[in-house]
């Protein structure tokens, strides 16, 4: 009988593959399927893991088959990612049910004919696994064709980023950053403030006996999970998940909004920033929260009612048309739509589902949106820009096009709106930038404005 959590890695693989799902909401649909702790944890991460080292599954397949994958069915080559990344990385599951689990998932899938060349492929792979055919790092990190051999196949990043970074980095900083992307990322808790003040949370933390967690090294009230299971003081409403960069932008936001009456957070899906500066604004004045999809809208208002916030209200709205508010808001905050490629760490499937080519229409609507937004804020409100992109064109690219086309839109700088984020945070013009190198946090962005 075949694995169950190996089953629901197989599907997962497939979906994220075909281009039916991305890889949170195909892993969700999985775990759905499986009664046991052990099976959900484990079909989570090998789909991660097989996103996370692809190109370096994919080199190693294609040596040891002698042939691309394009000649292989779709199916064989997902089995097979997943049967050598067990073996390469899970090295705590026997090969030998790796080996029968991958040959079984073959003939399940109709691939009968195959199951031999599973078996051959995957036993090569267990005997070799010490001497890989892999780039090796170079000798000579100024040999730009190795050092991209090496951070695209080794590594496992799409090699237009990856001589993105080499560019813009260096090889030292670029390569520290391609090896956090490949690191299972922690869980980050904070206080659902609404609920839960800062000596209450502590105590019921302390009250479950399996979780132990630190501080974060950089951002305040942030606690990074080191043992044990969040699920019981999540669900009773406790705590809050909320990557730790994530945070450091949402306090940015909570703290401008502290001393305002009017709030719009205008791309507020999932809604830990709106959670964030809810409790930050208490009972003192109005938060609406909008998104331009129902799907969206409906995981806010969950995330919103799960937190016991009472001041926000929802208005489903597209931010790349103007906004149907009457009344001007005194902060309006724009956590854009965006690449997403300062979060590979996290959603490992993006860096297969990005091409360089997106970037130049995602700056384009990026702008747009803040535009809009613009026309939203009273005048002397607040304007903030947020994303979670690695790339300049997404961040100070559109801050500074923004402030090209928007004479009104006077940079602020972040220290000004905020004294909670710490100073490692704030680059030199005064924008909130966390990067992998040097904070060890994902690579997120925001810039304030004052509309005049």
């Amino acid at each position: 009988m075949i694995s169950p959590a190996r089953v629901a890695a197989y599907e997962i693989l497939t979906a994220v593959s075909s281009g039916r799902s991305d890889l949170a909401t195909a892993s969700a649909t999985a775990r759905a399927s499986l009664g046991d702790d052990r099976d959900r944890a484990l079909a989570t991460e090998i789909a991660t893991g097989v996103q996370r080292w692809r190109a370096s599954l994919d080199h190693v397949i294609q040596a040891f088959a002698k042939r691309p994958l394009e000649r292989l069915d779709p199916e064989i080559v997902e089995i097979l990612r997943l049967g050598v990344y067990q073996l390469l990385h899970l090295t705590r599951v026997p090969a030998s049910a790796v080996v029968d689990d991958a040959v079984d998932l073959a003939r399940r899938a109709g691939k009968k004919s195959a199951a031999g060349f599973v078996n051959a492929i995957l036993r090569t792979v267990s005997r070799k696994r010490e001497a890989l055919p892999l780039p090796m790092r170079p000798s000579d990190s100024t040999d730009r064709a190795a050092a991209l051999d090496y951070f695209s196949i080794t590594l496992s990043h799409p090699r237009w980023l990856a001589t993105r970074w080499y560019d813009r980095l260096g090889f030292d900083a670029a390569e520290r950053w391609l090896l956090f992307d490949n690191e299972p990322p922690p869980l980050t808790l904070r206080a659902n403030r609404p609920r839960v003040a800062g000596a209450e949370f502590n105590r019921l933390l302390i009250a479950d006996e399996g979780l132990r967690v630190r501080p974060s090294a950089l951002v305040p009230g942030a606690l990074v999970v080191e043992a044990g299971s969040a699920v019981r003081v999540v669900d009773e409403g406790v705590a809050m998940i909320q990557d730790e960069a994530s945070q450091i932008v949402g306090l940015l936001a909570a703290d401008a909004a502290a001393t305002r009456h009017r709030v719009l957070d205008a791309c507020a899906a999932p809604g830990g920033k709106t959670v964030m500066m809810a409790a930050a604004m208490a009972e003192g004045g109005r938060l609406v929260a909008s998104d331009v999809r129902e799907r969206r809208m409906g995981l806010l208002r969950r995330t919103v009612a799960a937190s016991g916030a009472a001041n926000v209200r929802f208005a489903q709205a597209d931010l790349l048309k103007p906004l149907p508010f009457s009344s001007p808001f005194d902060l309006v905050v724009v956590d854009a739509p965006c690449s997403g490629l300062g979060t590979l760490r996290r959603d490992p499937d993006i860096r297969w589902r990005r091409h360089e080519a997106d970037l130049a229409p995602l700056a384009a609507a990026e702008l747009t949106m803040l535009q809009r937004a613009a026309d939203a804020v009273a005048p002397g409100g607040l304007l903030i820009y947020a994303t979670c992109s690695s790339e300049p064109e997404e961040n100070e690219g559109v801050a500074d096009a923004f402030r090209a086309t928007t004479p009104r839109a006077v940079p602020v700088h972040a220290r000004e709106v905020s004294s909670t984020i710490p100073d490692a945070v704030i680059d030199a013009r005064g924008h909130v930038r966390t990067q992998p190198d040097p904070h060890r946090l994902e690579a997120f962005f925001a810039a304030v404005f004052r509309v005049q």
